[in-house]
């Protein structure tokens, strides 16, 4: 006889197995679920992974595109707190403009990839420069630590203000600086440019801050045959004692910041009182040598007499003329600049041209400054001496694109006088910042 053996495949054993199952899969859950919770836990203060850049002598193994996204958050740049210091306090005294070049191995705050404001000539990475060790030298004054730009905080001091870069290119490169900054918190909005793309106008709408630059390289009207290359079909036109268009703009601005100086240096034909009255360099014109520095001085008198004298209170920086670091010849005749370090003080002094041109400078603003008014506060923007430390943060060949691709031995325009971006001029907004903070 055969035995039949139970079997437990009803319908009551098949529900018993079902529920140890269940029983046992939630128990598995919860346990995996305990033992992540833990390592959430221990990941919590370390989920943010920081690169170091590297080190001076290996920069130029970095690749020539600056990798870096946009910050996503903005508290990288916190309004208050106590233990970043984002300005020098009123009480301590220091000449913002007496230092030195010191590395910074933190690099630049935005990239060619991160800022998408930068104009072509100045992009020195996206166009190919090999070397990188130019991004990581910050300015130190000496008897102060001198903050880094804070771009939230520097936002939250324009909320409803307007600030205004007026003059030559160099005012262009740095407000395109201080765009590039101010993206990581807010992205401008450009509302208006000029039919040379010259003069342009961005809103921060969410701080309600206009921010403009005004192409107006003499300050005063002046007629210019020239092209965007500098070559030039006519001697330049300039009226010496009547100031440009800007003026009737000045009611907007509740911050200025003005210069100019190299301009000045070409061949021009000058007026004063609907008459030609001589000229700069200007041969077989049988009119009188008067030299720039007759034109330049006349025309910082008009510019400082308008601001003294004017009803509209705003608060005007000043900034000193840029030097250029062209060697062996100028822009037109194969000058260039190839270093890769910064100048120590005592080993480059400048030229006779930008000596002549800084002690007017300085003459005609002490003078408008002693003369002083309850409209208008007028601050030295002195960059000329912790510019002229700087010969390696120019474009030089990169002001165009890959300019050695076709021949390693081309011989290309060099441009010595406006700065990479990212690059030196990042630091004259460190400086701007604390002027402002403490105007």
């Amino acid at each position: 006889m055969v035995k039949r053996v139970r079997s437990d495949s009803g319908p009551l054993s098949l529900q018993k197995h079902n529920h140890w199952c269940v029983k046992l899969g939630v128990s598995i859950f919860l346990v995996g679920l305990a033992f992540r919770l833990l390592l959430w836990d221990s990941f919590s203060f370390s989920s943010v992974v920081v690169e170091t850049p590297p080190p001076l002598e290996d920069a130029k193994a970095v690749s020539p595109v600056f990798s870096s996204s946009v910050l996503q958050d903005s508290d990288e740049f916190p309004e208050n707190d106590q233990k970043i210091q984002t300005q020098i306090s009123k009480n301590e005294k220091c000449d913002l403009f007496v230092g030195d070049w010191v590395q910074d191995l933190s690099g630049p705050v935005y990239t060619n990839e991160s800022c998408r404001v930068i104009e072509p000539h100045q992009n020195c990475m996206k166009n190919g420069r090999p070397d990188s060790e130019y991004l990581y030298w910050r300015w130190t004054p000496r008897d102060c630590k001198l903050p880094k730009f804070n771009p939230r905080k520097f936002l939250k001091l324009m909320r409803n203000k307007s600030l205004s870069f007026i003059g030559d290119s160099i005012s262009r490169n740095q407000v395109q600086s201080l765009l590039c900054v101010l993206s990581k918190v807010e992205p401008a909005v450009e509302i208006y440019h000029d039919k040379e793309y010259r003069s342009k106008i961005w809103k921060f709408r969410s701080h309600n801050f206009t921010l403009s630059v005004i192409w107006t390289p003499f300050l005063v009207k002046a007629a210019i045959f020239e092209d965007f290359n500098g070559v030039t079909s006519s001697e330049i036109q300039l009226y010496l004692d009547t100031l440009d268009e800007w003026t009737k703009q000045y009611k907007n601005f509740d911050y200025v910041v003005i210069g100019g100086g190299k301009w000045f240096l070409k061949t021009a034909i000058y007026h004063e009182n609907k008459t030609v009255i001589g000229c700069h360099y200007c041969p077989g014109k049988n009119l009188t040598e008067l030299g720039f520095d007759y034109a330049y001085r006349k025309v910082l008198q008009e510019v400082f007499k308008f601001f003294t004298k004017s009803n509209h209170k705003a608060t005007v920086l000043f900034r000193t003329t840029t030097p250029d670091h062209f060697e062996n010849g100028e822009w037109f005749s194969g000058g260039y600049c190839n270093r890769t370090v910064p100048f120590k003080e005592g080993q480059i002094h400048m030229i006779d041209v930008d000596s002549i041109m800084r002690s007017i400078e300085l003459e005609e603003f002490e003078k408008a400054a002693s003369l002083g008014s309850k409209r208008v506060n007028l601050k030295l923007l002195d960059t000329t001496l912790l510019s002229l430390l700087r010969p390696d943060g120019h474009p030089g060949p990169y002001r165009k694109f890959q300019p050695f691709a076709k021949d390693k031995n081309a011989k290309v325009q060099n441009d010595c006088l406006h700065w990479c971006l990212p690059g030196p001029i990042d630091s004259w907004n460190d400086i701007i910042m604390q002027m402002l903070l403490n105007a």
